[in-house]
């Protein structure tokens, strides 16, 4: 009996680790014009964060960019525009790449 639970204990850890690695996490970078001066780059940074699926995120004030790395299984680019349009900003997407297209 021990055999038969330890054997489907590891199937299920394996089935874990699998779903795990498949995951769509993909990269956009977005123009936001209005990010002007400091404030206006922490009101992006103090909104943005509590998007769903937003793993990570890097803004930059001196080329008025906002470069996101997400979960596409949970969130996509326009959920992440109306994002912003949430609190009057307006995202014009520059570039997108998948995670695994980054060497």
């Amino acid at each position: 009996m021990k055999t038969k639970k330890m054997i489907a204990t590891l199937v299920v850890a394996l089935l874990s680790v699998t779903a795990v690695a498949a995951k769509d996490f993909r990269t956009v970078v977005f123009k936001v014009a209005q990010m002007e001066c400091a404030n206006c780059e922490r009101k992006v940074k103090n909104n943005i964060k509590f998007e769903k699926g937003l793993k990570n995120f890097k803004t930059d004030l001196k080329t008025q960019t906002v470069t996101i790395t997400y979960d596409a299984e949970k969130t996509n680019v326009e959920k992440l525009k109306e994002g912003f349009r949430k609190f009057k900003y307006e995202a014009v997407v520059i570039k997108e790449a998948k995670e695994t297209d980054k060497k």
